[in-house]
C-alpha cells in the first residue's frame, strides 16, 4: 500500500503517518518544517521518503509528486491534511495577510496536492483521495472567518471532486473532525468538547478512508452536534454566538 500524507511534521500529519506505517505502508510525507519531519521519518522506521514542502507551491508538490510515483507507482490513498487556523477579524488590516494564508493553505493545498496523481490515478482506475475540512465548515463562528470559510470551501470542492472522479473508480471522502488534540488547538483559551487524542482520530480516519464514506464528521457526538448546527435557523444561530469565545489572533511564522 502506497500513502502520500501532507502535514506530516506535526500533530495529526505524523499521527497519521504512524498509522499507516504501523501497517507496513509505503509513505511519502510532506511538510514545511524540515528538522521536524526528518525526526518524524527517522522514528518511522521502514520504507518512507520525506518532501519538504509547501502545500502553497504547486510546483513543489508537483515535484515531489514525480518523486513519489517514479519510487511507488500511483498512491493507493492520498491524505491532504495539511491546514492553519488562527483567529482573524475582517476590519483589521494586519488579518489581510492570515485570510489569504489560511485560504491559500486550506483550499488550494488541496488542489495541489491532489492535481498532480490525477491522471495515473485514473489511468489505473483505482485510489482514495481524504481531504480534512473541520466541523468549523458548516456554520460561521465569531472571530474564525478565514477559518470557518477555508474548510467551508473544502467541503464543497471535496464534494465536487467526489463527483468528478467517482467514474474513473477514485473515491474522495470528506472529513469533518471536532477538535483534536494537536498544536493548533493547544493555543485555544476555551474549553474544547469532546477532544480526540491525535492517534485515536488518525485510526479513526484511516477505517473511515477504508470503508470508503463520503462524508463524516468525528467524533460521533460532534457528529450529532454538527446536524444540530446545519438544521439551527439563523436568527438562533446568531443569538447563540454573541457570546462564544474566539480563537487568539496570533501573528504565526506561515504569514
Amino acid at each position: 500500500m502506497q500513502v502520500f500524507i501532507t502535514g506530516a511534521s506535526s500533530g495529526l500529519g505524523i499521527a497519521l503517518a504512524r498509522h499507516y506505517a504501523a501497517q507496513g505502508a509505503r509513505l511519502g510525507l510532506t511538510g514545511r518544517n524540515r528538522a521536524r519531519l526528518a525526526e518524524v521519518v527517522d522514528s518511522l522506521g521502514g520504507d518512507c521518503t520525506a518532501y519538504v514542502a509547501d502545500v502553497r507551491d504547486a510546483d513543489a508538490m508537483h515535484q515531489a509528486a514525480q518523486d513519489f510515483m517514479q519510487k511507488y507507482g500511483p498512491p493507493d490513498i492520498i491524505i491532504a491534511n495539511a491546514g492553519v487556523s488562527r483567529g482573524t477579524l475582517t476590519e483589521e488590516v494586519d488579518d489581510l495577510r492570515a485570510f489569504r494564508a489560511i485560504f491559500d493553505i486550506n483550499v488550494l493545498g488541496l488542489v495541489h496536492t491532489f492535481q498532480p496523481f490525477l491522471a495515473a490515478m485514473k489511468q489505473r482506475g483505482s485510489g482514495s483521495l481524504a481531504g480534512i475540512a473541520s466541523v468549523a465548515g458548516l456554520r460561521g463562528l465569531p472571530g474564525a472567518s478565514a477559518y470557518c470559510a477555508s474548510k467551508a470551501a473544502a467541503i464543497s470542492y471535496l464534494e465536487s471532486l467526489r463527483v468528478e472522479l467517482a467514474p474513473a473508480g477514485i473515491h474522495v471522502t470528506t472529513l469533518c473532525p471536532g477538535y483534536i488534540r494537536t498544536p493548533m488547538t493547544d493555543v485555544n483559551p476555551y474549553p474544547m468538547p469532546f477532544m480526540l487524542e491525535a492517534d485515536a482520530a488518525a485510526a479513526k480516519i484511516a477505517r473511515l478512508i477504508e470503508r470508503k464514506h463520503r462524508f463524516a464528521i468525528l467524533p460521533w457526538q460532534m457528529a450529532l452536534l454538527g446536524r444540530l448546527m446545519r438544521l439551527l435557523p439563523a436568527g438562533v444561530w446568531d443569538w447563540a454566538m454573541q457570546n462564544a469565545p474566539r480563537k487568539p489572533r496570533l501573528h504565526w511564522d506561515w504569514l
